[in-house]
């Protein structure tokens, strides 16, 4: 209902969606992130109400820039006031040269008598134009600082909340939405200064024109009131169009996109799919293109009606100071100079609209980094609590409960168990019975909201959770592929460590992704991205290589591995799974979650959840010789596809 409002102030209908659109997307296609609540922001703004946001946002602009360089912000400030004083300084000057060219006398006397004001006039456009030059400087310096600052203002905090609000959909959208806060911010700071400009130069035409006779103000509101108005909507019209179109734009250039991607290549040559989609392509650029058409007449029509407004009011403006000039109580030279103020005045106006519909548009997104800055401090991971600089003797899960707010039923119910230091621990069931949901407790990625988790004798909920992450590592089947060389995807595992070109061997020695290093064109310096130049891309099995060399480098004393090996061929499982266990024998302790029952048969307890509760414990030969086992139906199952028995 609120599109609809907007649409109806900009004079927008609904664009037609074509029939391809309604088949392949199921009507129009529009995004559904955060930031795409103000995809139509500069129709929710009037002429009256953009002149009572001003203030608002151009203070929030100030305290923004101010944070990032007060001394910018300062100069900036002098320079913009000081054009406006030029600028009506320049204006009475012109009218002191108009009253020496209009008065008696010789051509040379009256020339004579203009000589100074035209100097001055001369030496104040220089002045001008340098303090233009200095704003432009100044803003230069601020511009970038101001994103920068807002953009890592976005990230630290983004990078220290905890990961129930990564998970949470309503803190992504806000997430997401956020991410344009700093680039806004940026934004504004322009917007600002040109905003200050015209509102500087309309405030010097209208203190000229006082100064001339107070009756010419009235002239100044009265061109300024209809230009004002045709440029909000000429602006929102263009605005309005360009949106309304863009949709059909979106989705041709979707369709577009799949005809060509890599991704699709194998279906649009065997299936034939290009064709088909070529076809609705066709369509919806062709309904794009008469929605460019209409919506163009439209603003035509727009344009021409302000266009019209405006020049009715100059007419009367320029009748009113005729009349003065008739009836003398004007001269010449001041109708002159009261034109010029006029002219000047009005014209900074069309300027001043733009820049506050920037203004207001980019504010929203700056106020929702203010929003997510709020919401991330509330859910940051705490900092401090209990320190664990030694790794206890054992974990204990004390009747564990974990749900998650978009899921009725618990992730984990009442869930009781230990894991002892130095040992080797299975997690086996089904997907979706809690597996993962565990080991992210474990981890201190997640806090019970029942129970307790106990590291030794102490919380995990009043531990340091700095602490606790250093002495885990993880490894999971969606482990990060980061666009990087192989030895800082290696490196990273610990990315605080100085860097170390003999561990980073020892670690890919561990995984055997010392052979990929020797494969690739530059060794470990080799970019593991082939959309950039000099990338390569890496299959699954070579990343597998790579993320655990990255574990074997963190050398933490929990290890996690949840589905180390799903992209491994059976040979390079095997030895996945046989140089995971054995990180035991250096004293630490690992996790294993798995489907592959053959691959964890020989840890030294095997937990088994289901729907969220422990079912059963115990090491493979206890869990085999229960003839109700869970654990035993599975590895039979598997086992049977193999040809084999127990």
């Amino acid at each position: 209902m609120r599109d609809k409002k907007l649409f109806r102030r900009a004079w927008r209908s609904e664009p037609p969606v074509s029939e391809s659109e309604r088949e392949l997307f199921g009507g129009a296609l529009r995004y559904d992130y955060g930031w795409a609540a103000h995809e139509y922001a500069r129709l929710d703004l009037k002429p009256l109400a953009a002149v009572r946001a001003l203030p608002r946002l151009v203070g929030g602009t100030l305290r923004l820039a101010r944070e990032s360089d007060g001394r910018a912000l300062l100069a900036v400030g002098l320079a913009e006031i000081g054009q406006g004083v030029a600028q009506a300084g320049g204006l009475l000057l012109t009218n002191q040269v108009l009253h020496a060219l209009f008065a008696a006398g010789t051509t040379t006397d009256r020339l004579r008598a203009a000589l100074p004001a035209l100097i001055a006039a001369g030496v104040l456009a220089v002045v001008n134009a340098v303090l233009a030059s200095l704003s432009t400087a100044a803003t230069g310096r601020l511009e970038p600082k101001v994103e920068r600052l807002a953009t890592e203002k976005y990230l630290r905090r983004a990078a220290g909340v905890e990961l129930d609000a990564i998970e949470d959909g309503a803190f992504r959208k806000l997430l997401d939405s956020a991410q344009f806060g700093a680039v806004a911010a940026r934004n504004m700071i322009g917007a600002c200064v040109g905003a200050l400009n015209g509102v500087f130069t309309i405030v010097a035409a209208a203190g000229v024109l006082t100064v001339l006779h107070p009756a010419l103000l009235p002239l100044l509101v009265l061109i300024a009131l209809p230009r004002g108005w045709g440029a909000m909507h000429v602006a929102q019209r263009r605005y309005a169009s360009r949106m309304n179109w863009i949709e059909h734009e979106r989705a041709a250039r979707l369709v577009s996109n799949l005809i060509t991607s890599r991704e699709s290549a194998q279906e649009v040559r065997v299936h034939q799919v290009g064709r088909y989609l070529l076809d609705r392509f066709h369509d919806m650029a062709e309904t794009s293109e008469a929605e460019q058409t209409r919506l163009a007449d439209g603003r035509a029509l727009t344009e021409l009606l302000a266009a019209a407004l405006s020049g009715a009011a100059a007419l009367l403006t320029y009748a009113a100071l005729g009349v003065l000039l008739v009836s003398g109580r004007m001269d010449i030279a001041m109708a002159g100079t009261a034109a010029l103020a006029v002219r000047t005045g009005s014209a900074s106006l069309s300027a001043l609209i733009t820049h506050v519909n920037t203004l207001h548009e980019e504010s929203l997104y700056v106020r929702d980094l203010d929003r997510f800055t709020v919401a991330a401090d509330r859910r940051a991971i705490p900092a401090g609590g209990t320190a664990v600089p030694d790794f206890p003797e054992k974990i204990t899960f004390e009747n564990v409960g974990f749900r998650y707010p978009d899921r009725e039923e618990p992730a984990l119910d009442g869930v009781s168990l230990t894991i002892a230091a130095g040992s080797v621990v299975a997690l086996v069931g089904a997907n979706g019975s809690g597996k993962s949901t565990l080991v992210k407790l474990l981890a201190g990625l997640h806090r019970p909201q029942d129970g307790r988790v106990l590291w030794g004798d102490t919380d995990l909920a009043e531990a340091d959770r700095l602490d606790v992450f250093r002495h885990v590592a993880v490894l999971d089947q969606d482990f990060q592929r980061w666009p990087f060389t192989l030895d800082t995807n290696i490196r990273i595992g610990q990315p605080d460590a100085p860097p170390d070109p003999g561990r980073v061997q020892r670690a890919a020695v561990y995984s055997g992704a010392d052979r990929l290093g020797g494969t690739l064109p530059r060794g470990y310096d080799t970019l593991l991205a082939r959309e950039f130049r000099h990338g390569s891309e890496l299959s699954g099995g070579q990343w597998q290589t790579v993320g655990q060399a990255r574990l074997r480098y963190r050398e933490a004393t929990l290890v996690i591995a949840d589905e180390p090996t799903s992209a491994l061929d059976p040979e390079a499982e095997v030895e996945s799974f046989r140089r995971i266990r054995a990180l035991s024998d250096e004293g630490r302790t690992v996790v294993l979650v798995s489907h592959r029952m053959a691959g964890i048969q020989s840890a030294d307890v095997i937990h088994v959840l289901h729907r969220g509760r422990l079912v059963e414990s115990g090491s493979h030969e206890e869990l085999m010789d229960r003839p109700d086992s869970r654990y035993r139906r599975m590895y039979l199952l598997q086992a049977e596809q193999y040809g084999t028995g127990t």
